[in-house]
């Protein structure tokens, strides 16, 4: 190696960039007081990101940890991951201590992005994996950084792998903590229409917290600053205006043009970009150039060991090579001192571009004969996917093909899917160009889920080409490229066409259903159909139960019912049969929730609880996440919002900790309808918002948009409803309509229109339900969407322009009520609802028809929908003829409840009415009402039990917990459950926010506050 070399093409001045310097000196002053910063800084090839960078990093190295890591330029192909790996190693040598505390008990895991830590485990790999890697590696950086500022660095983006991108995008993404600045920089010239970087760089610029540091070419007066610097000396005028016309200000041509002007050749420089960044690689002796010619050719850094065996000169020769070529900063030695790397890519590009084809397969050639001949040439971590390159671009087949398939195994392992699909693609290309012989002895197939490998045993027979369009069809599902999957499956299912194999056919037409939802093309039901027939009456096996579980799972979101239960009994059966536990898992999950929709709630309930337990326990995280999910799904829809909400909760932390990204957006989903339900809207929108954000699935996106339409119409602002209403419609589309999302969308669709005034739009959106009519298992939906109905109807019973056809709506409604299924209380308690609404659009109801449905919505945890309804009884003891005193102070009571909920909520149309039917009744809504009544519990109106209500009034008196207990006979934990019951249930945050909304409301008034009640 060499020792330092005396350079003079480099400015030893730093010149301008004081603007861009301050910004970044701002995002690391934000980024040391706690708040994480990302700036992604962009320029031309040239401008000088590179010595901006170092610059800032060498200033920062005072107040943080530097940490930088680059990007490998294609063609090298290197190690997926490579400048996060590379910058978590540095991290890891400048804190060893904050970093090994940071990984322990994941090293495994993070094994795949830093090979240092061990062997990465074999762990499971699906659609999840990347992401729980994504989370991890996020994660750690926020706790090395919760204490030590942290500059984490990411070089030449535009290089960047897909896996790298996709890190990035995640972490920048979710960055909520830590003292850590991410910067990352890419070639912005690069970035031309169909760069991969260029859609990335698109989703960052929409969150706020990235910003996007553009470098600009230097002025004239920078320019010759500049080059005052390189000469030492005060530069010619002349001279500098001919140096900066022809740079344009472009700092690296600059340094170029000024060199070659210092050295007298200036004259014979050309204007082809091309000859002036090779005219000074030319200027080397012969041997120089030659070792610059191998070196460009190795990749982005190439060790000494490996040039010395690729150049095969003496060591004399080769180190006075290099010498030449690092004394005139063409090379220069990598950070480790083991390397060396072209001091700009500009000339390593150029370098490259001149090689002749021949030149350049030959070069490929020596390299991977040098590594085979040598392993320890290179780093261990990235000796296989280094010789895959070699001999890909060495254009030998017979060499190529296994090595890119051993390549394509370190990818998946490292959770690199898309730069495995990449792999097997090229093995695809190369499959018919190697020999019979090779062929015969390829390794046996690597992963393909529960794909039937061809040959007799798995583990020994040598991959065959449809062996090898399966795993390339998991790897682009698992990866993201969902369009090229389709297009293997779709060359695989040609190919079986021609040679029919049943069981390997169903295989595929399984992988194309799912990539065909996902690419939102279909619902999938014509794929997973031709997948049954295909199975049917074959023996039991994996791809049998798989093609059950999924038609089981698929009819029970769009068509539930009989068959769908049949499909998931069969598929649990022959999962157990063939030991396939994970299919097993999920169609016993599927099962589960087809029973609890058929009525048997109890049964069904403990079999999901008991696979969520079973997933936890083993580790199957997909399933675990699903049936986190499904399970507060459907203790939803048997009304136990409050259970499903704390279910919820724990698995939204079991979701962060293992990364499972796409199941985390629908528990938001679900939390917000549960909190929508107990009153918490605050919260409910929150929920709705990370939902509507979050995940890969366009579904999640609108269902979150669809919870917060329902919460803005509950609140009265129509023009939010429908901008939310409008995008959960555009995300969910048209290719796979489901009862869950569709009426869903008709009941928001109908109370919007019903709230505009537009009976005939509401009718119609009615009218177009009830002919889809409501499979079994969907009264959850069914019941809101006629009660939303029947509501409107009653509304708009006084209207002239709502009288035609209003009777056949009304007839529909009352046909549809009596065929709907009630089962659960809540649903029992809304079937009356609806029904007192259908005689109030009659103008036939009174007191006793509302009376009941009060009493059923009061034994349940929903005080929105009690409100609502305590509203519609005070409407009816009012309008009743000869309404004495007591039914008139019994309204002022109930509708005193009612606003007070209203108010509490933000919603506006309610207490709208609640004040209007006062006014017409000339009620006074005051205290002074209320001391004429008969006593009654204003804490109810909140849904608080008489126990959570006496421990209320104790706490709006400022009594501890202790004290609590001691006064009301119960143990200081209990009391302390019932606190934080009346919080959730108020919707607020601690106790004296309960105690100022308990006096606000007036519940608990010194001269009547009630006794504390036994028990």
């Amino acid at each position: 190696m060499l020792g330092p070399v005396e350079t003079r093409s480099v400015s030893p001045v730093f010149v301008g960039r004081a603007d861009e310097l301050d910004t970044l000196n701002d995002a690391l002053a934000r980024a040391r007081a706690g708040e994480p910063q990302a700036l992604l800084l962009g320029g031309e090839a040239g401008v000088g990101k590179t010595r901006l960078v170092e610059e800032f990093a060498a200033a920062a190295g005072r107040h943080a940890v530097v940490a930088v890591g680059g990007c490998v330029e294609i063609g090298a192909d290197g190690l997926p991951f490579a400048p996060f790996s590379a910058a978590l190693r540095a991290l890891r040598d400048a804190l060893p201590e904050q970093f090994s505390a940071a990984v322990c008990g994941q090293e495994e895991e993070l094994a795949r992005l830093l090979p240092d830590l061990g062997e990465a485990g074999a762990g499971r790999h699906d659609e999840q994996g990347v992401a729980r890697l994504f989370e991890l590696t996020a994660r750690v950086l926020e706790r090395v950084a919760a204490d030590q500022p942290v500059v984490f660095v990411l070089e030449d983006l535009h290089w960047a792998d897909a896996s790298t991108r996709h890190l990035l995008a995640y972490l920048l993404r979710t960055l909520r903590a830590g003292r850590l600045l991410v910067l990352a920089s890419y070639r912005s010239d690069d970035i031309h229409r169909r760069h991969p970087l260029r859609p990335l760089l698109a989703e960052l610029d929409r969150l706020r917290t990235v910003r996007r540091v553009e470098l600009a070419r230097f002025t004239r007066e920078e320019a010759g600053r500049q080059i005052a610097g390189i000469i030492a000396a005060e530069p010619d005028p002349d001279q500098v205006d001919d140096i900066f016309e022809r740079s344009d200000g472009n700092a690296f041509f600059v340094e170029e043009l000024a060199v070659a002007a210092w050295e007298g050749c200036c004259t014979g420089l050309t204007d082809s970009l091309r000859d002036l960044l090779l005219v000074r690689v030319e200027a080397l002796p012969e041997r120089a150039q030659r070792v610059a010619r191998i070196v460009a050719e190795g990749g982005s850094t190439v060790e000494y060991r490996l040039i010395a065996a690729v150049a095969g000169l003496t060591e004399d020769d080769l180190i006075e090579a290099l010498r030449a070529a690092v004394g005139i900063n063409i090379l220069t030695v990598t950070a480790a001192g083991d390397g060396y790397r072209f001091r700009h890519s500009l000339v390593r590009e150029a370098v490259a571009d001149d090689l002749l084809p021949g030149e350049r397969s030959r070069l490929n050639r020596r390299y991977a004969e040098a590594v085979e001949a040598d392993p320890t040439l290179v780093p261990a971590d990235a000796r296989v996917m280094r010789l895959a390159s070699y001999w890909y671009h060495a254009h030998d087949a017979a060499k190529a093909l296994p090595a890119v398939l051993a390549a394509s195994v370190v990818a998946r392992r490292r959770h690199a899917y898309t730069e495995q699909l990449g792999l097997l693609e090229r093995a695809m290309e190369l499959w018919e160009s190697a020999p019979e012989d090779v062929r015969r002895v390829l390794r046996p197939i690597d992963c393909a889920e529960v794909y039937p490998p061809c040959g007799c045993d798995p583990a020994t027979t040598p991959l065959r080409y449809l062996d090898l369009l399966a795993e390339a069809a998991v790897a682009g599902r698992f990866g993201g490229e969902r369009e090229r999957a389709l297009k293997i499956t779709k060359r695989a299912l040609r190919l079986l066409e021609e040679e029919p194999d049943p069981l390997r056919a169903a295989w595929f037409w399984i992988q194309r259903s799912r990539l065909v939802q996902s690419l939102a093309r279909g619902d999938g039901w014509r794929e997973l159909a031709t997948a049954q027939d295909l199975v049917r009456g074959l023996p039991p096996s994996e791809v049998h139960a798989e093609v059950l579980a999924l038609a089981a799972n698929w009819s029970m979101l769009h068509r539930p019912g009989a068959e769908a239960f049949a499909a998931a009994e069969r598929a649990v059966e022959y999962a157990r049969m063939v030991g396939a536990r994970d299919t097993e898992l999920h169609a016993r999950l599927t099962l589960a929730g087809l029973q609890v929709d058929a009525g048997d709630f109890e049964t069904g309930l403990a079999e999901m609880r008991q696979v969520l337990a079973d997933t936890v326990a083993e580790g199957v995280r997909q399933v675990a996440g699903r049936a986190y999910v499904n399970l507060p799904s459907e203790l939803q829809s048997v009304g136990r919002d409050r259970e499903a909400a704390e279910l919820l909760r724990e698995g939204l932390a079991y979701a962060r900790a293992h990364g499972l990204l796409d199941s985390e957006p629908w528990m938001w989903c679900n939390l917000s309808e549960s909190l929508y339900a107990l009153g918490q809207w605050p919260q409910a929108a929150e929920a709705a918002a990370h939902a509507a954000r979050g995940g890969h699935s366009a579904q999640t996106r609108g269902s979150g948009s669809l919870r917060l339409a329902y919460l803005a119409l509950a609140r009265g602002d129509l023009s939010e409803a429908g901008r939310h209403l409008a995008a959960a419609r555009a995300h969910y589309g048209t290719h796979d309509p489901m009862p869950q999302h569709s009426l869903p969308l008709a009941r928001v669709t109908l109370g919007l229109a019903a709230a505009q005034g537009r009976v005939a739009d509401a009718r119609t959106e009615l009218v177009r339900a009830l002919d889809a009519g409501f499979p079994p298992g969907t009264q959850r939906y069914g019941w809101p969407l006629l009660l939303a109905a029947a509501t409107a109807e009653a509304d708009t019973r006084t209207v002239p322009a709502a009288r035609p056809g209003r009777e056949e709506t009304l007839d529909r409604l009352r046909q549809t009520v009596r065929g709907l299924t009630t089962g659960a209380p809540l649903w029992q308690a809304y079937e009356q609802w609806t029904r007192a609404e259908l005689l109030r659009a009659q103008g036939t109801d009174t007191a006793d028809t509302w009376s009941p449905v009060v009493t059923a919505l009061e034994s349940l945890d929903r005080p929105y929908d009690l409100a609502r309804v305590r509203h519609r009884l005070a409407g009816a003891l009012l309008a009743e003829a000869g309404a004495g005193d007591d039914e008139r102070d019994r309204a002022v009571e109930l509708l005193r409840l009612s606003g007070a909920v209203a108010d509490h909520l933000g919603a506006r149309p309610l207490a709208d009415t609640v004040a209007r039917l006062a006014q017409r009744a000339r009620l006074t809504l005051t205290r002074a009402a209320r001391q004429a009544l008969a006593p009654a519990d204003p804490a109810a109106a909140l849904g608080l039990t008489t126990r959570e209500r006496d421990v209320l009034r104790l706490v709006s008196a400022g009594r501890t917990n202790r004290q609590i207990a001691e006064e009301l006979f119960i143990s200081p934990k209990t009391a302390s459950v019932h606190v934080s019951n009346i919080l959730s249930k108020l919707g607020v945050s601690g106790r004296g926010e309960a105690a100022a909304l308990a006096h606000r409301l007036e519940l608990f008034p010194a001269e009547t506050a009630p006794a504390p009640s036994a028990g």
